[in-house]
């Protein structure tokens, strides 16, 4: 995949519409899914595949470009960042879901319009509202006070959202994952430990991560052919310690060390599993067809996932 076909800016008489959900049964699905192209998977998909071989091989402390979106983008970020210290943990009985984060969303929900606008170009000004809608559900749900990887997913088609309309580019890329979504990341890591956000839809033990899915597959690919770095060194605290500021994967194990007790093979124990895989390579495919039918192809996420004029359910008829 090269980042699209996206190189065509969209016709200027593009009808941008407001996201809403489509799958809303199990058979629904089958919409989603079905492969004519342009359809909102394929992209997806493809979105994420384009970056995954972006970043192969390449520390976050590599050089690349950073264009005046992607700043524009982390100066977002960096508000929604700013929000969160502005808006403390209140007290309240339970331990969990913290309430003042309805606050800090609220905040957003008014506001994100006008961020967005402030990363698309006036000539494009009337894509911000559809754009707009994937940042806010990138955050998690203020109702159940939870996050998960649909929310993650909402981030990455936002970022799609704005490669499709030639707000980020190709030689973009790289720091699409190292840039913006490193921060989008750690942005996420402050809201669930500081709201303790409940992990959305969680499988438990069974699930890879609590909360994300792709620093998984876009660190294993910064990893394929490292030198020494093996899979099996992710569960040694010394080789976390020593690397997790130049690789994403790590940075996610030294999160999940910080946030939980006990033994590694207990609490993580599809991660623990991952280990044992001899290769980096091997690693990124499992990762790639385990997010397909685990995220993806699973109805209790992508129930929640909205489609509007760039990422649309039905096959665009051209003509």
């Amino acid at each position: 995949h090269d980042l699209y076909s996206l190189e065509e800016a969209p016709p200027a008489t593009q009808n941008f519409i407001i996201p809403k959900k489509e799958i809303h049964t199990v058979p629904d699905m089958g919409k989603w899914k079905r492969s004519q192209v342009p359809v909102a998977y394929a992209d997806y998909i493809g979105f994420i595949l384009t970056l995954n071989e972006g970043v192969k091989g390449k520390k976050l402390t590599f050089e690349y470009k950073v264009s005046e979106a992607i700043e524009k983008l982390v100066a977002l970020l960096n508000t929604l960042d700013r929000w969160i210290d502005e808006t403390p943990p209140v007290d309240q009985p339970s331990r969990f879901g913290n309430k003042a984060y309805r606050t800090w969303y609220a905040k957003l929900d008014e506001e994100a319009e006008n961020l967005v606008a402030t990363v698309v170009p006036t000539h494009l000004a009337a894509a911000v509202p559809e754009v707009a809608v994937y940042l806010k559900e990138s955050v998690g749900n203020s109702t159940r006070i939870d996050y998960g990887t649909g929310h993650e997913a909402a981030f990455a088609a936002f970022l799609c959202c704005l490669c499709k309309i030639g707000v980020l580019r190709v030689d973009d890329q790289i720091a699409i994952v190292f840039k913006v979504f490193n921060r989008y990341l750690e942005v996420m890591r402050k809201l669930q430990k500081t709201y303790r956000m409940e992990p959305a839809g969680s499988q438990g033990v069974w699930g890879l991560d609590d909360f994300q899915f792709l620093p998984f597959i876009w660190g294993s690919s910064q990893l394929i052919d490292h030198p020494y770095l093996e899979p099996r060194h992710f569960v040694d605290e010394k080789a976390v310690n020593e690397n997790h500021k130049d690789y994403m994967f790590l940075e996610c194990i030294l999160f999940i060390t910080e946030m939980k007790t006990g033994p590694f093979a207990e609490h993580s124990n599809q991660l623990w599993n991952i280990s044992a895989v001899p290769s980096w390579s091997k690693v990124n495919q499992g990762l790639i067809r385990m997010y397909k039918a685990e995220c993806l192809e699973k109805f209790p996420v992508i129930q929640h996932f909205k489609f509007g004029s760039l990422l649309p359910i039905h096959p665009v008829t051209s003509g």
